[in-house]
C-alpha cells in the first residue's frame, strides 16, 4: 500500500513509559495471513485473523478493526475477537470526528491517534463506563489508508495499563493496518469484479465500462485463451492498442520470454478445465521495464456449466517478489561471512597513525560517498571497509564482499552484474549479480586493481548512474548501492601504464583511506599481542597469563612485510606450541637478513640488477607489454604482479616501449 507517512496526532502524555521491546511478525503468520486474502477467504474472517496476529505479539493488548461506510461518515465494527460485545455494540455505527475517541478522530484526522489514559481524557466520556468494565486504559489507532489515498477504516489496539505505545508497538500497528488495507481492497475490487461478471449477461459495453474503472489490468480471453480485450488500466500499461490486444503474438510481445516457455504447458491445462487458477509472470511496461505480475483467471460460464470467457487479472508483485530475492541474497551472503572467518573482530590499537585512520572513518562512514582504501597487504583493508559499514546508515542492510582477484577475468562480470538464462555455456537460469544482491547496503570491492578493462568500464558506467545490465540482458537496472574499494597495488602507476581507467580511478578516489604499515605502528604491538594471544588461546582451551619481554622486543625490532596477518599467524603458532603459562616465540621465525658490507657489494649489486633489467625486458617483449595474467611477463618470469611492478619502476623499465617493439 502508499504510506501516506502522516504524523502522529497525541492527545494525552502520560507519565508512564512504554517499555522497550522487540516486536516483530513472523514470516509464517504474515503468509498465513495473505494466504487468506489469496484465496479469497471472507473478509471478515482476514480481518479477524490480522487482530488475533498482532495479539499474539504483544502481551496484554486488545485490538479492533473499523470500517469506514461508503458515505465516509460512521465506522463499522468488522474485527475485535477479544472485545466485550457490550462495546462492540456500542462502539459500531459511531460518527468520525476530531474528537470521537482515538478510532474516530484517527479516520478523521488520516493520522494515527495516541491516548495514554482513556479515564481522563473528554474524548472518551460516552465510552467511559464501557472501557471501565473492560479494564481498558489506553487506546492507540491508526487510519487505514488505500493505495489512492482513502480512509478504508481503522486499527485500534487497547491496553491495560496507561501509557504510549513503544516504537515496536508502533510498528505493529503500522504492519497490521497494511495487512488489513490489502484486504480490504482486494476484497472491494473482488466485489467490484463480481458485480461486473453479474452484468455481462445484460450487456457487454456496460461490463466493458466497469470493467476500465477498476484499478487492476484485466484481459478478458476467449475460452481457448486468446485475449479479446483489455480494460483501460492493462492498455496504459502496456502501451497498446487494443488490436495489438487481439493479435496472436500478444503474449510473445507482453509477457517475458522465459515465463511464456515455462508456463506454457501449466496454462493450457489449466484452460482446457473451468476452475480458477494463477501463475506469477513478468509483463512489459511501455517503459521497457518488466515487472512481476500475479496473474488470476477467473471463467464465466453458460447455464451448461461451459466457458464462455476467461478473466485475468493482474496484480502487480513485483516489489514484493524484488524484497524476496533481495532477502534470499542477503542470506546468502551473510552464511558466506559466517563460514569465512575475518582477520579479527575489532581494530586494536592506540597509535597515532591508527587514530588518524579512524578519524577519517568516522567522518566518512555517515555519508554514501566511495571509499578507496589503500596499504600493503594484510593491513587491515576489509576491517576498515566494515567499519565503515557499520556505522553508516546502512548498516542495518548487505555488506557484500568480491575479492575481484579471486574471480577468473571471464567470470567477473557474471558475478558483479549477474546473468540472464542462456547467455554463456552453464548459465542455465536466472542469476543475480552481487551488485543486485548489495541493493540498499554495501559492496565492498577487494582488490580492485584487478579488473579486467571490460569490466571497469561497466563498474564506472554502476558509479556514475547507478545501472546496469545483467550479461546477455537488456534491461537496465538500477541500484542503490555504496561502493568501498580497496587495493594494495599502486594505481596511480597503473592508470601511469595504462593498465587502470584514468576516469575509473577518480570515481573510486572520491574519500583516499591509506592504511599504515604494522612497522610504523610500533606501539601497537603489545596491544595486538595481548588481544591476539587471548583469542588464539580461548580457541585452544589454553590459559596464557604472560607475554615474555624478549617476545615482544623481538615483535617491535621485527620489520612485519606481511604486517597484522603475518603477526596474526605467528601468534597463532606460537599459542599452539606454547605449553605454559608465559607466551613466547621462537626466535628464528622472526630473523631479519642481514646485509651485506656496502664496498663489497656494489659490483655484484650493479650486476644482478643489469641481469635482472635484461630479464624483465626480455619477458616484456615475449608478452607484448603485459604484466599480469597467464601469459603475461609476471607469469614467465614466476614472480608475483606486485613485485614485479615495483622492479620495473625501480630499474626504470620503459614498458610501453617494448609492447610496440
Amino acid at each position: 500500500m502508499a504510506d501516506p507517512k502522516p504524523s502522529i496526532v497525541v492527545l494525552d502524555q502520560a507519565s508512564a513509559t512504554s517499555p522497550a521491546r522487540t516486536q516483530t511478525l513472523s514470516s509464517e503468520a504474515v503468509l498465513d495471513a495473505l494466504k487468506m486474502i489469496l484465496t479469497d477467504a471472507p473478509l471478515n474472517d482476514v480481518l479477524h485473523s490480522v487482530a488475533l496476529l498482532i495479539e499474539a505479539h504483544s502481551e496484554g493488548l486488545l485490538c479492533t478493526i473499523y470500517l469506514l461506510d461508503e458515505d465516509g461518515l460512521r465506522l463499522r465494527f468488522a474485527a475485535g475477537p477479544k472485545l466485550p460485545d457490550a462495546y462492540r455494540v456500542a462502539t459500531d455505527g459511531v460518527y468520525i470526528g476530531p474528537e470521537v475517541g482515538s478510532c474516530g478522530a484517527a479516520a478523521y484526522l488520516r493520522k494515527p491517534v495516541y491516548v495514554a489514559d482513556v479515564l481522563t481524557h473528554p474524548h472518551f466520556a460516552n465510552f467511559r463506563d464501557l472501557l471501565v468494565q473492560a479494564g481498558l486504559r489506553a487506546v492507540w489507532s491508526s487510519p487505514i489508508i488505500s493505495n489512492d489515498g482513502k480512509v478504508l477504516g481503522t486499527f485500534g489496539m487497547y491496553n491495560r495499563e496507561v501509557r504510549l505505545p513503544s516504537p515496536a508497538e508502533m510498528q505493529l500497528t503500522d504492519y497490521a493496518g497494511r495487512i488489513a488495507g490489502i484486504a480490504i481492497e482486494r476484497d472491494r475490487s473482488k466485489s467490484a469484479l463480481t458485480l461486473a461478471f453479474e452484468k455481462i449477461k445484460k450487456s457487454e459495453t456496460e461490463l466493458r465500462e466497469i470493467v476500465d474503472v477498476i484499478p487492476q489490468t484485466i484481459i478478458v480471453l476467449n475460452p481457448d485463451g486468446k485475449a479479446i480485450y483489455a480494460n483501460r488500466v492493462a492498455l496504459e500499461y502496456n502501451g497498446l492498442s487494443l488490436d495489438d490486444v487481439r493479435a496472436d503474438a500478444f503474449r510473445a510481445r507482453v509477457f517475458h520470454p522465459d515465463d511464456v516457455q515455462r508456463l506454457r504447458e501449466e496454462r493450457h491445462k489449466a484452460l482446457s478445465g473451468a476452475v480458477p487458477f494463477e501463475n506469477e509472470q513478468r509483463a512489459l511496461g511501455k517503459d521497457g521495464k518488466y515487472r512481476w505480475f500475479l496473474i488470476q483467471y477467473n471463467p464465466l460460464l453458460d447455464e451448461g456449466g461451459k466457458v464462455i470467457r476467461w478473466y485475468a487479472t493482474g496484480t502487480d508483485i513485483d516489489d514484493r517478489k524484488r524484497a524476496e530475492d533481495r532477502m534470499r541474497n542477503e542470506t546468502v551472503a551473510l552464511r558466506e561471512e559466517i563460514v569465512r572467518s575475518a582477520m579479527f573482530e575489532e581494530i586494536v590499537g592506540s597509535s597515532e597513525a591508527l587514530r588518524k585512520v579512524l578519524e577519517q572513518v568516522s567522518r566518512v562512514a555517515p555519508t554514501d560517498s566511495t571509499v578507496l582504501i589503500q596499504g600493503e597487504t594484510g593491513t587491515g583493508k576489509e576491517l576498515i571497509a566494515r567499519a565503515i559499514h557499520n556505522r553508516s546508515k546502512r548498516a542495518n542492510r548487505a555488506f557484500i564482499r568480491v575479492n575481484c582477484a579471486a574471480i577468473p577475468p571471464s567470470l567477473i562480470a557474471s558475478e558483479l552484474f549477474g546473468h540472464e538464462k542462456g547467455s554463456f555455456t552453464g548459465a542455465l537460469q536466472r542469476r543475480l549479480g552481487r551488485f543486485e544482491s548489495a541493493d540498499g547496503g554495501t559492496i565492498f570491492l577487494d582488490e580492485v586493481g584487478e579488473l579486467p578493462p571490460e569490466t571497469q568500464v561497466a563498474l564506472l558506467r554502476v558509479l556514475q548512474e547507478r545501472e546496469f545490465e545483467r550479461v546477455g540482458g537488456n534491461q537496465t537496472i538500477s541500484v542503490d548501492v555504496r561502493v568501498l574499494a580497496a587495493t594494495n597495488r599502486d594505481l596511480g602507476a597503473a592508470v601511469a601504464d595504462g593498465t587502470f581507467r584514468r576516469d575509473l580511478f577518480y570515481r573510486l578516489n572520491v574519500f583516499p583511506i591509506q592504511l599504515p604499515v604494522l612497522r610504523d605502528r610500533i606501539d601497537d604491538i603489545p596491544l595486538l599481542v595481548e588481544y591476539l594471544v587471548d583469542r588464539y588461546a580461548k580457541k585452544a582451551g589454553k590459559r596464557i597469563r604472560s607475554i615474555s619481554k624478549d617476545t615482544l622486543s623481538l615483535f617491535r625490532s621485527y620489520d612485519w612485510p606481511g604486517n597484522i596477518r603475518e603477526l596474526q599467524n605467528v601468534v597463532e603458532r606460537a599459542v599452539i606450541l606454547c605449553d605454559g603459562e608465559t607466551f613466547c616465540v621462537d626466535p628464528s621465525w622472526l630473523t631479519p637478513v642481514a646485509p651485506r658490507p656496502a664496498a663489497s657489494a656494489v659490483p655484484l649489486v650493479e650486476d644482478l640488477a643489469e641481469r635482472e633489467k635484461v630479464m624483465i625486458e626480455n619477458a616484456l617483449r615475449e608478452s607484448g607489454g603485459l604484466i599480469s595474467g597467464p601469459t603475461g611477463a609476471a607469469a614467465k618470469l614466476r614472480m608475483p604482479r606486485q613485485t614485479l611492478e615495483s622492479k620495473i619502476r625501480k630499474l626504470g623499465i620503459d614498458r610501453h616501449r617494448l609492447k610496440t617493439l
